[in-house]
């Protein structure tokens, strides 16, 4: 979105082309430290132009409604709606421009980052499910895991795909070819042997120049991966993972006792909650130097050297949406179930 830099000797024309430009009736304006000063809207212009008042001064809204740039873009939607408006200046701690919300804005800017998904899991636990299909082609909603997985992304502008498969890979490759029936680009890197989630990204032989998602390829989830891109950028960090809490409740009553079996406490049932890792990540392209070639690692591992080492920023981003990891019969079932609920409730 263009943006109006306000000086002294900006012009009236300047300000209107920019708007024109923008197409969505809206204008940021910041001063030359990208500091958001105010807007500009087409009410405001056409006001101007009836009360004969054309200094670009007189044109700004200075008191602008604003949210923080952290703020998840689901959460920003959901104000806007409620404040009847089409825009939002998201900014930062010190009140600089980042980007702008837009409700309505059906037509995704298609963005650079690569998404890899690793596809070549054997899917042993499933059992026969798995004997004929590669586990993310399994259907769900009478699709593959991995399109449902290629659609929500395609959704929110992300079109670059690298496909890391094994196990039956010719059954992905056929299905999806180079991608362009789905509106995506897709490259394929076959492992030879067992490389693990981190191990796989050595075999990407291009330089990736912007931060890239590394995703399973058997999860269901209906992450904003725009805001998870976003906060990544914002946090400047070099990797950041995505959790979720998960809570557990134990089916028996808990004892505890000390050492010489003196009975302390008795808890019926307890609940146990923590942050587990979902499979989902975004790295810095810099971040690849760190994982050993044509060697067996996975992505714990890689965020595990990478704390012992100290020496990236590496973050978390928590997630409450949906979440479900496909790896037993039960779960599938399930991701099965949850979607006809889903599709029931949303008509």
């Amino acid at each position: 979105m263009e943006k109006l830099t306000y000086t002294n000797d900006v012009t009236l024309e300047e300000a209107i082309r920019l708007l024109d430009k923008n197409g969505n009736g809206f204008l940021p304006v910041v001063d030359t430290d990208n500091i958001l000063i105010g807007i500009i809207t087409d009410g405001d212009l056409r006001r101007a132009i009836l009360n004969k008042s054309f200094e670009v001064e007189s044109l700004i809204n200075r008191n602008p409604v604003v949210a923080s740039c952290l703020t998840p873009h689901k959460q920003v939607k959901q104000q806007l709606r409620k404040l009847h408006r089409r825009h939002m200046p998201l900014v930062d701690e010190n009140k600089r421009l980042i980007e702008v919300v837009i409700l309505d804005d059906f037509e995704v800017e298609p963005k650079p980052n690569w998404v890899v998904i690793m596809a070549g899991g054997l899917g042993s636990r499933l059992g026969n499910l798995t004997k004929d299909t590669p586990k993310p082609m399994l259907e769900v909603g009478g699709k593959p895991i991995l399109q449902g997985i290629v659609e929500h992304f395609r959704s929110q502008g992300f079109h670059k795909f690298i496909f890391c498969v094994n196990y039956k890979s010719h059954v992905i490759e056929n299905y999806f070819g180079d991608g362009k029936k789905f509106g995506i680009e897709v490259i394929y890197t076959k492992e030879e042997k067992k490389l693990g989630t981190a191990g796989a990204l050595g075999l990407i032989d291009f330089d990736l120049k912007f931060p890239f998602f590394v995703v399973n390829g058997d999860v269901l989830a209906t992450i904003d991966y725009d805001d998870f891109l976003n906060y990544h950028i914002v946090s400047k960090a070099d990797a950041t993972m995505c959790v979720k809490r998960y809570q557990h409740e134990v089916p028996y009553a808990c004892v505890e006792f000390n050492d010489e079996n003196s009975l302390l406490s008795l808890k019926e049932k307890p609940k146990y909650s923590y942050h587990i890792n979902t499979g989902m990540y975004v790295l810095n392209p810099e971040i690849v130097e760190w994982i050993p070639k044509k060697c067996y690692y996975d992505m714990p591992t890689l965020f595990e050297d990478l704390v012992l080492h100290g020496m990236k920023k590496l973050k978390v981003f928590n997630t409450d949406e949906y979440w479900l990891d496909i790896g037993k019969p039960e779960d599938y079932e399930k991701g099965k179930s949850d979607l006809e609920l889903h599709v029931k409730a949303n008509g």
